[in-house]
């Protein structure tokens, strides 16, 4: 009789013991424990294993000028690149950003073009330091370019036009150099210190030997003309803009805002 219960016991326990394991159970002192899931579940992709997983640009980036004066515009070029294929990035949104407050500050924004360029144009203020960065999308990540500055000067060209033109109607005299009477380079010498501060000789020729050489084509308001004979300077204005100046011509002439004439000149930035 024990001996039959025993058995019975036995086969009890391994039909139990494989029911439980057909069910995809384990018993175990008593406990039944389930064994892992066939299939494990769809592993989550996070934000950080999506961005790694899209490459970061390469980029060159230029500024038209470093330094300008008050009311210019700054282009800052940034081109980018595949870092793997070296190929150009034409697809995206690139923001110009201004360091002003201790903060960088959206000022504008613009798509790359078919050259794989972005021209971003802004007009600063004052001094300050910029930057480009590229906007993360579908194919790439974000790029924060390197910071540049640019360094605005106060106009002094408007200065420079104000005093010359508030000399408008005085007689000329030759060595003459102000404050009722001048003549040419008298009348420039004179301005330029009452303006800027600027120390000019008494002398055309002199004059054209100060100041920045700018070209022609570069001419801004407020600068320095000298006319020439072959390489001799003879006569002094300044810039007014649209071919016209502000000077002292000649015995019997006022000082007034004059048509340039002649081709033979150079151009001086005094301030």
């Amino acid at each position: 009789m024990h001996e039959q219960s025993s058995s019975r016991r036995r086969r009890l326990s391994v039909g139990t013991g494989t029911a439980a394991l057909s069910l995809g159970l384990c018993l175990c002192a008593g406990q039944l424990i389930s064994t892992p899931a066939a299939s494990a579940a769809t592993p989550v992709v996070t934000a950080a294993q999506a961005a790694a997983a899209k490459p970061t640009p390469r980029v060159g980036t230029s500024v038209s000028t470093r330094t300008i004066n008050k009311g210019q515009q700054i282009r800052v070029t940034a081109r980018y690149y595949n870092p793997k294929t070296g190929a150009a990035i034409k697809v995206g949104w690139v923001k110009l950003q201004a360091y002003r407050g201790g903060k960088w500050v959206n000022q504008t924004a613009t798509k790359i073009n078919s050259s794989g360029a972005a021209n971003l144009y802004w007009k600063p203020a004052s001094s300050v330091s910029v930057r480009a960065v590229y906007l993360s999308n579908g194919a790439y990540n974000s790029h924060v370019g390197k910071s540049i500055r640019i360094t605005v000067r106060q106009n002094n060209g408007a200065k420079i036009l104000a005093e010359a033109k508030s000399h408008t109607g005085a007689l000329y005299l030759f060595a003459a150099a102000g404050p009722k009477r001048f003549d040419c380079s008298g009348f420039t010498k004179y301005v330029y210190k009452k303006a800027v501060g600027k120390s000019l000789p008494h002398k055309a020729n002199s004059q054209q030997k100060y100041g920045k050489a700018v070209s022609k084509g570069s001419k801004q308001v407020g600068d320095l003309i000298i006319f020439r004979s072959g390489s001799y300077g003879y006569h002094a204005g300044i810039y007014a803009g649209s071919g016209y100046m502000y000077d002292s011509p000649h015995t019997g002439a006022r000082v007034g805002k004059h048509k340039m004439y002649g081709s033979n000149y150079v151009v001086r930035r005094i301030a």
